[in-house]
């Protein structure tokens, strides 16, 4: 059985067109609405995916699901950095139980947070 996330503030990752580290960082810090001083490297991407004090606002008390989109381009073109990016989210969910990111597969980037009508 699993978790049940409902309930949970969801941001989307959107990943789309990202090439390179650099790129999924600044994608994170602005999904994330993480502060000025976030490093832009994997440690702290780790760090602060664990720490709900830089976590938005709504996300307190109901945890967090981050929703990773279009990272399939990022994924070929930097098989190992995506390798370390998807070590990153899994150790930030272990040590933060109220934190679940999901890989979003296929689809558009109509998934989350769009108004369909």
């Amino acid at each position: 059985m699993s978790e049940d996330l409902t309930g949970r503030l969801v941001v989307a990752l959107d990943l789309d067109g990202v090439t390179d580290k650099a790129g999924l960082m600044d994608r994170a810090a602005r999904a994330l609405s993480l502060p000025d001083w976030f490093g832009r490297n994997w440690d702290a991407l780790a760090d602060s995916l664990s720490d709900l004090s830089v976590w938005p606002r709504e996300a307190e008390g109901r945890g967090l699901l981050v929703v990773v989109r279009g990272w399939e381009g990022y994924a070929k073109k930097r098989p190992r950095e995506w390798e370390t990016a998807q070590e990153v989210f899994t150790h930030a969910m272990r040590v933060t139980p109220s934190l679940t990111v999901a890989l979003a597969l296929g689809g558009t980037s109509e998934l989350i947070g769009d108004d369909p009508g």
